[in-house]
């Protein structure tokens, strides 16, 4: 175990911290000293990109090209004092598959990082070393945090809320720590110890969906979640499905930011009419 792993995290809290390059991001500063994990949500400055993807842009295939957004992951990795660990980011398609990565290098890993290339919206991190980071312009980021220092972070758009990859993470997060012989009470007892961290995304208010798409989540997940003139709020739908499945409801946190509204801090698909970078969510165990 981690010397510095503690048996329960602190709540969860949120913070801006800003790098002396100007890089800047959402973080919960408690982590690392209680479980070796450094996370947090980026903006869209202090990065190395040009307009329109001005210039932490962390999208590979958001339009600018791969190599100016692996250089700005790295720059982030610096900013973080994680230089030495194994980049891994994910191919994102909307659906809902999770990638475990269990060492940072080897036969295993390569798999798991062939696996993450074919398409995979959130990465399961149960070693050292492993810099996770996945990339945004709307959708929802999850970061997942266990005592243990297992950590996940997740892609939600609407079509993965909607296929509930926020609680398949938790899960499969929750199941990773309590071991392959729990019980479904111990890995909902292990989900209930998780801090869960929601990043920017379009807020309710902005986001209008054709009659279809809002039939589909009113199913889903109830009126709760449809708001006047075919509005659909997708932070309601993700935290009623964390808390379905056993998250405690005072260990998730939300930066409550609507990337939409505020385009001058984070990269807006919808505002932005598709022209535009990727800000990040990350997370690293880093080894003492």
């Amino acid at each position: 175990m981690h010397p510095r792993m503690r048996e329960h995290l602190d709540l969860p809290r949120l913070s801006v911290h800003e790098d002396v390059s100007g890089v800047r991001f959402y973080s919960d500063p408690s982590l690392e000293a209680a479980c070796g994990v450094v996370m947090g949500f980026t903006e869209r400055v202090g990065g190395l990109s040009a307009p329109p993807y001005e210039s932490l842009n962390l999208g590979r295939f958001a339009g600018e090209g791969e190599e100016a957004a692996v250089a700005n992951m790295r720059h982030l990795m610096s900013a973080v004092g994680a230089e030495g660990a194994t980049l891994v980011n994910p191919v994102q398609v909307h659906g809902s598959n999770i990638v475990r990565i269990k060492e940072p290098a080897g036969p295993a890993f390569e798999s798991a990082f062939e696996e993450s290339q074919e398409g995979a919206d959130a990465l399961l991190i149960t070693c050292p070393n492993v810099f996770a980071v996945l990339g945004f312009a709307d959708c929802v980021p999850l970061i997942m945090v266990h005592s243990s220092g297992a950590f996940a972070v997740a892609h939600s758009g609407w079509r993965g809320t909607h296929a509930r990859i926020a609680s398949k993470t938790l899960d499969v997060l929750a199941g990773a720590v309590a071991g392959q012989e729990a019980s479904a009470d111990d890995v909902r007892r292990e989900a209930s110890e998780v801090n869960i961290y929601i990043g920017p995304y379009i807020h309710g208010e902005c986001f209008q969906v054709g009659e279809d798409t809002l039939a589909l989540f009113e199913e889903e997940f109830g009126h709760s979640v449809i708001l006047p003139e075919r509005h659909v709020d997708l932070g309601v739908a993700i935290r009623s499905d964390l808390v379905d499945h056993g998250a405690d409801p005072a260990r998730i946190v939300d930066v409550d930011t609507c990337t939409v509204c505020n385009v001058d801090r984070f990269f807006s698909y919808r505002a932005e009419d598709g022209t535009c970078g990727r800000h990040g969510a990350f997370a690293v165990r880093k080894e003492s």
